[in-house]
């Protein structure tokens, strides 16, 4: 199986089209308009939908609708753009409609620039929102590890009913990397979807109609303890992580996409000094990866939290750690892209206060 050289943004448009999406809906904004720029020649040529919205609101608002339908359907946009979906993300959660939503993060806030950033954690874990909902969210170090999460998505979108978000960051959406892309037969053809509101009948006997509004406060309770459940069982079965030499690390790093890929020279770097470093690298965000710190080995004494932020992801560190090891932070923001010496220098002063 031969391996293709491709820029970012390009492969994981080209991964949603192998991955079954019938239907993209999307609007321009820096750095991820190659994506939709490749889809709006692809898509019409293999028969699927391909629109350019006239905002993101409406971007998202007709995915809801195509989603609705029975359709698998994915938009792509970048931070002030995902900002500009949340109402319609919570929408689609409240509804039970799965999508399948790429954020390529730039820096903020506001328009913010537009270079790498990961300051869109709060956003992507928290539900950017109203309500209580989660979507489910990866966040991918390389683009390969981006083509199989996203063709993985569509499914498991359709699984859960609910929007499945694959976050990367500038840096990945404008580099090149060569990637294996396998075809894959789409799972789920027309009509299968049962809830669907396509104008056929579903098991209750008439019509589907798809809502998020409950005038009764005790049935909307009800609904949301049905979405609690879904959220619990992704907190179960979709935890994602790689331990990157943990098994005699005395200090841990936790990092993801960019921020890991960086990393990973540090702890290099560091053992060649004889710093035993190792690495949690969560790869979903929703659920974090509780499961991963659980394995630690009993010698690690310090977790050190790299972000290119001022810190989203280290509150969720904070929560799991609940006290158990010295917790030190370091971060970039503004769209810099931080050097391994920089986490290397880190960890030495670090020592140096312990001494």
């Amino acid at each position: 199986m031969s391996k293709v050289l491709m820029k970012g943004n390009e492969a994981m448009a080209l991964a949603a089209i192998k991955g079954g999406a019938d239907a993209f809906f999307g609007y321009p904004i820096t750095p991820q308009n190659e994506l939709p720029e490749y889809l709006s020649h692809h898509m019409p040529a293999n028969d699927r939908v391909f629109v350019q919205a006239e905002s993101e609101v409406a971007a998202i608002n007709m995915v809801y609708g195509a989603g609705g339908a029975g359709a698998r359907v994915l938009t792509s946009s970048s931070s002030p753009g995902i900002a500009l979906k949340q109402e319609g993300i919570s929408y689609l959660a409240g509804s039970e409609i799965p999508c399948v939503i790429i954020n390529v993060m730039r820096g903020g806030p506001g328009l913010g620039g537009i270079q790498p950033s990961q300051s869109d954690y709060n956003q992507i874990t928290r539900g950017g929102g109203n309500g209580d909902y989660k979507v489910l969210s990866f966040a991918p170090e390389n683009l390969q590890e981006a083509v199989d999460l996203i063709k993985e998505s569509f499914p498991l979108a359709d699984h859960y009913r609910n929007p499945v978000m694959v976050a990367v960051d500038g840096l990945l959406g404008q580099m090149m990397e060569p990637i294996t892309l396998e075809e894959t037969e789409k799972t789920q053809a027309a009509g299968k979807k049962e809830w669907a509101a396509d104008g056929g009948y579903g098991e209750r006997g008439y019509r589907n109609r798809i809502a998020s509004l409950y005038l009764d406060p005790y049935k909307l309770e009800e609904h949301n303890l049905k979405l609690k459940g879904k959220y619990d069982e992704m907190r179960e079965k979709e935890q994602r992580y790689e331990m990157i030499e943990t098994e005699d690390a005395d200090i841990v790093f936790v990092a993801y996409g960019t921020m890991a890929r960086v990393a990973r020279n540090a702890v290099q770097m560091l053992r060649e000094e004889g710093v035993k470093v190792g690495m949690i690298r969560p790869i979903s965000l929703f659920p974090f990866p509780k499961k991963a710190f659980e394995a630690l080995p009993e010698r690690t004494h310090s977790l050190i939290t790299l972000e290119m932020s001022l810190g989203q992801m280290h509150q969720d560190v904070q929560i799991i750690n609940n006290g158990r090891y010295k917790l030190d932070f370091f971060g970039r923001t503004g769209g810099v892209v931080p050097e391994p010496e920089e986490i290397v220098e880190h960890v030495r002063a670090a020592l140096k206060e312990d001494a």
